[in-house]
């Protein structure tokens, strides 16, 4: 008879916990909708928006050489002559060893395919550096120098803007986008009979950095007089938004 009560005791007892367990999370679940319904209620989010147009200050392109020849030997005898020259052209306008980096350096055969055999008629060799300048004034005299002094492949330029002019341009756009996201808060808040109280959140998301590219194929007669090669970096937008998440009451 004992075990039988002890059984039913237990019986009970889990009951009991079990309700308790229920109205427990019954209770938590409750709190966290009221208290997310609360939050809802009581806060109002706003995007705000600033742009402006700016002249990037950096400039890159590629400069190189190709060269064909019978021995791979002479390929790269000549190719590098080509570079050499080019590379005191580029000194010579006031780059630095620092502005001049090389960024691809290649010497393969050339074959002739021909009544299914395939046989090697030359070497070409090429031999490219990447030129990285702050004074944009110099950039029709870089392009027209080194192809006189015998370069035959230049990239594209980019235009960009550095670094320490993009922190500079971020922190003014930053301001003025958090400056548009308040003035439009506060107009909705009073329009809406509510006052705002703090902020709850915010982001921030970047624009695109200025870029524009140049391109040209070079192929010209050293010899020849023509006007300086016109580089215009031109204007990019740069924009900056934000989204607050303001308290009111």
């Amino acid at each position: 008879m004992s075990q039988e009560n002890n059984k039913d005791k237990s019986y009970y007892v889990i009951i009991a916990l079990s309700v308790v367990l229920v109205l427990m999370a019954a209770t938590l679940y409750a709190g966290s909708v009221g208290g997310s319904d609360s939050d809802s209620e009581n806060t109002i989010q706003m995007n705000g928006n600033a742009e402006m147009m700016v002249m990037p200050d950096t400039a890159t392109l590629n400069i190189g050489a190709e060269v064909m020849a019978p021995t791979a030997e002479e390929a790269s005898q000549e190719n590098s002559a080509i570079m050499n020259v080019v590379i005191e052209e580029l000194k010579g306008l006031g780059l630095e060893d620092e502005d001049i980096r090389t960024s691809r350096v290649s010497v393969r055969p050339e074959y002739n395919y021909g009544e299914g055999t395939r046989t090697i008629e030359g070497y070409s060799a090429s031999n490219s550096v990447q030129i990285t300048t702050t004074n944009l004034d110099i950039l029709g005299e870089i392009i027209d120098s080194s192809a006189s002094a015998g370069a035959n492949q230049i990239g594209g330029v980019s235009f960009t803007v550095s670094d320490d002019k993009q922190k500079e341009l971020h922190e003014d756009l930053i301001t003025e986008a958090v400056d548009d996201a308040s003035s439009k808060a506060e107009t909705l808040a009073e329009n809406l009979g509510v006052e705002i109280v703090g902020v709850k959140s915010s982001s921030i998301s970047d624009g695109t950095q200025p870029r524009t590219y140049y391109e040209e194929s070079v192929a010209m007669d050293a010899a020849a007089e023509k006007p300086a090669t016109p580089i215009e970096p031109g204007e990019s937008k740069v924009s900056m938004s934000v989204r607050v998440t303001y308290i009111v009451q």
